[in-house]
């Protein structure tokens, strides 16, 4: 069991790594963000403390929540059916597009 959970997080962090070093394109992730601004804001400052804000946040961290959220090792009911329609490109695309608001 160990040994899975290791191996599990070993290839996490080399997705993570490999995003990471190629990333995201903020303006296909701009145009993919129209259904993240219900709940996080048009511009990823929330408009609720329910939810979080996005902006300006790091692009590995936006990614990695992402995929938690996708994985379903992040459990939130909204988040998880939202990330599952999500690509691994779409993540970098929108973790691009918010990481770089300032």
């Amino acid at each position: 069991m160990k040994k899975q959970i290791l191996a599990l997080m070993a290839v996490s962090a080399l997705t993570l790594s490999a995003t990471a070093i190629a990333g995201g394109d903020a303006a296909k992730g701009k145009a993919k963000a129209a259904a993240c601004g219900a709940c996080h804001g048009a511009d990823g400052i929330s408009k609720s403390p329910a939810f979080p804000n996005l902006k300006g946040q790091k692009e590995m961290y936006l990614t990695a929540q992402m995929k938690a959220f996708k994985s379903g090792a992040r459990k939130n009911a909204i988040m998880n059916g939202q990330a599952k329609g999500l690509s691994d490109a779409d993540m970098a695309n929108l973790s691009a597009y918010y990481s770089g608001l300032k």
